[in-house]
């Protein structure tokens, strides 16, 4: 079942996905209570097993903001460890999809790293296609250890025309 997430869910998320020190699951939600974003979880038998959010915004980077705007991002999808391949990620993105057009949207994009085929494959068959807009995806995150790690990971944005 896909649903909005719920204030217990930051930390059952974190028992099944954990974010460490980053508290990303925190943000996410706390994006939502502000009304940004919506962030769907998969919960299966009681278990959280999935989440991803909706940016009403746009784009995260300014750059796909910029060059494609008016256009909700899917951010921070992601599947718990052992429960790939089950189609919880493409649960998630359809609703994803479908709140997008309720909101009147007529397309929603997301990301995808160059290095994970298997996400991009995904979205291809999800309908999803490569306006050939490219950027590098800034993010940072905390470990364990307190250190402080900035990321760019270079990446494709792909955009689905919800047919509205």
């Amino acid at each position: 079942m896909i649903r909005q997430s719920r204030p217990a869910d930051v930390e059952r998320l974190e028992q099944t996905m954990p974010t460490g020190p980053s508290r990303f699951h925190e943000a996410r939600y706390g994006r939502q209570a502000d009304g940004l974003s919506t962030f769907l979880v998969a919960e299966i038998d009681g278990v959280l097993v999935g989440c991803g959010e909706v940016l009403w915004a746009g784009a995260k980077e300014p750059a796909v903001r910029e060059r494609i705007p008016d256009c909700p991002e899917i951010n921070g999808l992601a599947v718990a460890p052992g429960r790939q391949s089950q189609g919880i990620g493409t649960a998630l993105v359809r609703a994803a999809e479908a709140l997008a057009a309720e909101r009147g949207h007529h397309r929603v994009g997301l990301g995808v790293d160059d290095h994970n085929p298997r996400a991009a494959a995904l979205y291809a068959r999800l309908g999803y296609t490569d306006p050939n807009c490219r950027y590098v995806d800034h993010y940072s995150y905390v470990d364990e250890a307190g250190t402080r790690h900035e990321v760019a990971d270079p990446c494709r944005f792909l955009v689905k025309d919800l047919g509205r």
